[in-house]
């Protein structure tokens, strides 16, 4: 079955909360968490399609979400986001499986790609 449920992790809370409406705006179900913590604890995890998760966050930015994510066998397709693009970062993180590495404010159309993205390369197939 096709996991259409995008994880958004960030600690702005406006951020998180516009994300959500964005993402069901486009067709998909959405669910956010505040920190990376939040999000390894929920049983979402299991169910999250896509995850979109802020690079700057406290106790474990959102790369260290995504290679502990690659590391546990649990890798799931990633879009970065950060108000502080940096181009080295960028080009480790994209390296690194990373699907996207967004500026913010994100580019809606752009981040409407990134999710079509995301979803396709979890392999999952339309027959």
């Amino acid at each position: 079955m096709k996991k259409l449920l995008v994880s958004v992790v960030d600690d702005d809370q406006f951020f998180r909360e516009s994300m959500c409406r964005l993402i069901r705006s486009l067709g998909y179900m959405a669910d956010i968490f505040p920190s990376a913590a939040d999000f390894l604890a929920s049983p979402r995890l299991a169910e999250t399609g896509c995850l979109i998760t802020d690079v700057h966050m406290p106790a474990m930015t959102g790369y260290e979400l995504h290679r502990r994510l690659v590391d546990a066998g649990q890798a799931i397709p990633t879009i970065l986001v950060t108000g502080f693009p940096n181009e080295l970062e960028r080009a480790r993180a994209l390296n690194d499986g990373v699907v996207c590495y967004l500026r913010k404010p994100v580019d809606e159309e752009h981040l409407t790609q990134c999710v079509r993205d995301a979803f396709n390369s979890a392999g999952s197939e339309d027959s």
